[in-house]
C-alpha cells in the first residue's frame, strides 16, 4: 500500500473508531471525492514530520449538536456554539494523535487544534498535493473528513 492510501485509510479508520467509542455512533463512508467545501464548523490540526499533513473535520451544527450531546450528556437544546467547537476540536485532536501513532509516532509533531466557523471556505492546493475528502455518516449524523498532504 502506498503512503497516500495508507494516510487515507488510517485517518478514516481512526475517526470512525473514535466517534464510535466516545458517542456510540458507528459511521460509514457515504462518499469520497476531492470536494473542497466545508460545513458550519471545522476543526483543524497539522502533523509535521516525514510527511506534512493537515486534517480537517467539519460538520453541520445540527450534527455536532447531536454528537456533543451524546459525548457530554448536555441536552441538545442546551449545547452552545462553544460546546460544539470544543467537541470538534477534541475529535480532531484525538484523531490526529491516534493517526500520529499509527504513522510512526515520534516522527511527527502535532499543532494545537483550532476551529473555524462558516461554510463559505474552500481549500486550494498546489499540484502534487493530495486531498482525501470523505463524508462519514449514518442515518442520524454525518461529518466531513479532509486530509491534505
Amino acid at each position: 500500500m502506498n503512503i497516500d492510501d495508507q494516510i487515507e485509510q488510517i485517518f478514516s479508520n481512526v475517526l470512525t473508531e473514535i466517534i464510535s467509542i466516545v458517542s456510540g455512533f458507528y459511521l460509514e463512508v457515504q462518499s469520497q471525492d476531492r470536494d473542497n467545501s466545508f460545513d458550519d464548523i471545522t476543526a483543524v490540526m497539522s502533523l509535521c514530520g516525514k510527511e506534512n499533513i493537515l486534517i480537517f473535520i467539519s460538520a453541520k451544527e445540527k450534527d455536532i449538536r447531536i454528537l456533543c450531546s451524546f459525548i457530554t450528556g448536555i441536552p441538545q437544546e442546551e449545547v452552545t456554539k462553544a460546546d460544539m467547537e470544543d467537541t470538534l476540536c477534541e475529535l480532531v485532536n484525538m484523531t490526529a494523535g491516534s493517526a500520529k501513532l499509527r504513522l510512526g509516532g515520534a516522527e511527527f509533531t502535532l499543532s494545537p487544534p483550532f476551529s473555524i466557523s462558516g461554510s463559505d471556505m474552500s481549500i486550494a492546493v498546489k499540484n502534487k498535493t493530495q486531498i482525501v475528502s470523505k463524508v462519514l455518516g449514518n442515518h442520524e449524523i454525518s461529518v466531513k473528513l479532509k486530509v491534505v498532504h
